[in-house]
């Protein structure tokens, strides 16, 4: 018996592997621009950094996450092809609240039974999400194990590099008082709290193939869309002459909600209240809020609810760069103002994951 087969009696199919690289391949190498040497299917991928000596400071910034429970949703669906651009929002966007423009990524999935078309919607999924997003995918890995997993089950994952001048670097330390706080629509749920989610729909006896009649699709459909892709038009915006120096803090409204991601890009001392009236959350959230028995208020700490990044810019220049994010494809609002100074902070998120940061509550009802 030879060494692949052995492997197979084990129930690792390396044939199988080489297949989905095969069918990803043209996709992945997509992604590749001048910067990147060696192709698809080295041990390491490479990346030129020699336009970096035009920096003064280069700073490298790093991001890693995954998609979470979610996946559970595409894999009871059988349908995989929209899973990757949720790992590149969830990664390559992380990057760019720093205000560094991303530069790679590379992904990483796990699964008990590599099924080559499968594996390839996945991947070419995350290229065509990292094309839009100016990223090259340079490198990546699937990984099988059977008895560990189903032969249905995976779990993907992913990590970026980015790059930006340490004098353009965002951040609370810039973020001054009666700066503007401006709110960027999300596409729904994004890639957090599908836990809740699916909480919800079990309770109620629903499954992913039924429909929601507010929707106009399935539940599956409706809670497969995916995340909104920023870091393209920010990094053009962050580019601007004229705007890019009025934005001070960004925040990737993720795991934890709205107050507690905007706590974290705000500076120790200041506060700010965001004005729920200003939005009026998407359709999706109010059928589970309702599903569920709740108020739309009560998963303020899970979902985003409708926003999906935050831009905290000066005061003057908040008109022309809600318009910038419109023309930019990014519907966006002013939600609040900062405020810097001594004040009761009883029910206001103060600062989050670590991070000793101002204070964020929500006030107001929401728009109908």
């Amino acid at each position: 018996m030879s060494a692949n087969s052995s492997y197979a009696a084990a129930g690792v199919d390396t044939a199988a592997g080489d297949l989905a690289v095969e069918l990803m391949k043209a996709s992945v190498a997509a992604t590749h621009g001048p910067n990147v040497l060696g192709g698809v299917g080295g041990f390491a991928g490479l990346f030129d950094l020699s336009f970096a000596k035009a920096y003064e400071r280069p700073l490298l910034a790093t991001s890693t996450d995954g998609v979470g429970t979610k996946i559970a949703i595409a894999q009871a669906l059988d349908k995989h092809d929209t899973i990757g651009q949720d790992l590149v929002g969830m990664v390559v966007d992380d990057i760019v609240v720093v205000g560094a423009k991303p530069l790679f990524m590379t992904d990483y999935i796990a699964c008990g039974k590599v099924v080559p078309e499968r594996i390839a919607s996945i991947v070419t999924g995350i290229a065509k999400a990292c094309a839009e997003t100016g990223t090259a995918l340079v490198g990546g890995e699937t990984a099988e194990h059977p008895g560990l997993m189903g032969v249905n089950d995976y779990d993907v994952a992913g990590a970026a590099v980015g790059v930006v001048e340490a004098d353009r670097l965002l951040g609370a330390e810039r973020v001054r008082d009666g700066d503007a706080v401006i709110a960027i629509s999300s596409s729904g749920l994004h890639s957090n709290g599908f836990s809740l989610v699916r909480h919800i729909l079990a309770n109620a006896g629903l499954h992913y193939g039924d429909t929601a009649a507010d929707l106009g699709t399935t539940w599956g459909e409706a809670l497969l869309e995916p995340t909104r892709l920023y870091s393209g038009p920010l990094v053009e915006l962050l580019a601007d002459e004229r705007l890019g120096s009025s934005i001070h803090s960004l925040s990737h409204v993720t795991g934890g909600g709205i107050a507690a991601n905007l706590a974290r890009v705000m500076p120790v001392g200041s506060w700010v209240e965001v004005d729920r009236s200003t939005w009026s959350p998407a359709a999706v959230f109010r059928s589970l809020s309702a599903l569920a028995g709740s108020t739309l208020e009560s998963s303020e700490g899970t979902w985003n609810l409708g926003i999906g990044f935050f831009a905290v810019v000066e005061a003057d220049a908040a008109a022309d760069v809600i318009a910038a994010l419109e023309r930019l494809g990014l519907p966006s609002w002013q939600a609040g103002t900062v405020t810097i100074g001594a004040r009761d902070l009883d029910g206001f998120e103060q600062g989050a994951k670590g991070v000793d940061g101002g204070a964020v509550r929500l006030v107001g009802g929401y728009s109908s």
